[in-house]
This record gives C-alpha cells, sequence and structure tokens, in this order.
C-alpha cells in the first residue's frame, strides 16, 4: 500500500492545506509565488505517480481511488481560493462553477457506474480539459507573483474558459454513458 506512486499520491492531499494557506487573503507577490511552486511541484508529483505505478507495475487499488480524489481535491481547493481572494471575479466564477459542477457530477456517476462494474475510461477530450485546467489555474496563480504582466492573468482566465467548455463537453460524454444504465 505505502509504494512510492502512492505517496506521491498522498502528498499532494497533504499539501492542499498549505497551498490554500500561502492563497489566504491577502496574499503577497511572494506568497503567490510559493504558492505557484508548491502547484507545480504538485502537478509534477500526479506525472509521476501514475507513471511510475505503471512502469514498476504496482498499480494498486488505494492508487486508483486516490488519484482522481487527489486531483479534485486541488483543483476545487484553488478554485474556491481564487474566487475568495478575487482572482477569479464577475462572469468568470461561471467558468469556476461549470469546472466544479462537472467534478461533482462526474465524481459520483463514476462512483454509481462502478456499483454495476462499467468502468468509463478517460477520454483524450478529458486529458486535454486536464491541461487547460491545470494550466489555467497555475497561471492564475501565477499572475499573484507577476503583477506587473497581466497577461498572465488574461491567459489564466482564457483557459479557464477553455477549461470549462471542454468540461462541458466531456461531462457530457460522461454523462450520455451513465445515462444508458441507469432505469
Amino acid at each position: 500500500m505505502l509504494t512510492l506512486p502512492n505517496l506521491l499520491t498522498l502528498s499532494r492531499i497533504f499539501a492542499v492545506p498549505l497551498l490554500v494557506f500561502l492563497l489566504w487573503p491577502t496574499p503577497r507577490p511572494f506568497d503567490y509565488f510559493l504558492a505557484f511552486a508548491l502547484y507545480c511541484l504538485m502537478g509534477i508529483t500526479d506525472y509521476f505517480d501514475g507513471y511510475l505505478a505503471r512502469a514498476k507495475g504496482t498499480v494498486s487499488r488505494l492508487g486508483v481511488f486516490l488519484d482522481p480524489i487527489a486531483d479534485k481535491i486541488m483543483v476545487a481547493a484553488v478554485i474556491v481560493m481564487l474566487v475568495f481572494i478575487d482572482d477569479i471575479r464577475n462572469y468568470h466564477i461561471i467558468a469556476a462553477l461549470v469546472i466544479l459542477l462537472r467534478e461533482i457530477m462526474v465524481s459520483g456517476l463514476r462512483e454509481f457506474l462502478a456499483g454495476l462494474s462499467v468502468s468509463v475510461p478517460v477520454s483524450q477530450l478529458a486529458k486535454w480539459k486536464t491541461t487547460f485546467q491545470l494550466i489555467s489555474l497555475g497561471a492564475l496563480i501565477l499572475a499573484g507573483a507577476v503583477p506587473y504582466w497581466p497577461w498572465v492573468h488574461d491567459v489564466g482566465l482564457i483557459s479557464l474558459w477553455g477549461a470549462a467548455l471542454l468540461t462541458l463537453l466531456t461531462g457530457w460524454d460522461y454523462l450520455r454513458v451513465g445515462l444508458k444504465h441507469m432505469d
């Protein structure tokens, strides 16, 4: 159970409170920089936990269970904090809400389908959604560290909307598959 990939996944979960603390109001540019560095480290561990588990043949049920939870906890915490500290505001909150609602819906749907022994593989479009999401949130955190480069914040918001659009598309794909198995 305590394989390196699982420890990397657990480290992401345990790093979330530190990430939230670094973004707690009112963060200074250095706090944003540290939060961005931690966020990047968390992203790197997300890549390596899966890579190492597959490469070493140590894919475990615990890892399969925890990895998507760790991802969703990180994304949800960052979105909530960025809204809370007003880095995501106005109508951009709609894009953030779409992402959060989809994550909850897909988690529930996957749990329901697992009870029916139905597996829903991650699509290539869902991988693109995740990429846009990670770039977006990273850029929005980095923007606080480099306020003299306002274009970084713009990149974050544009990517957030791209992620929201892909979120709707992939969420519909998952829902369509799930509806086939509902009474």
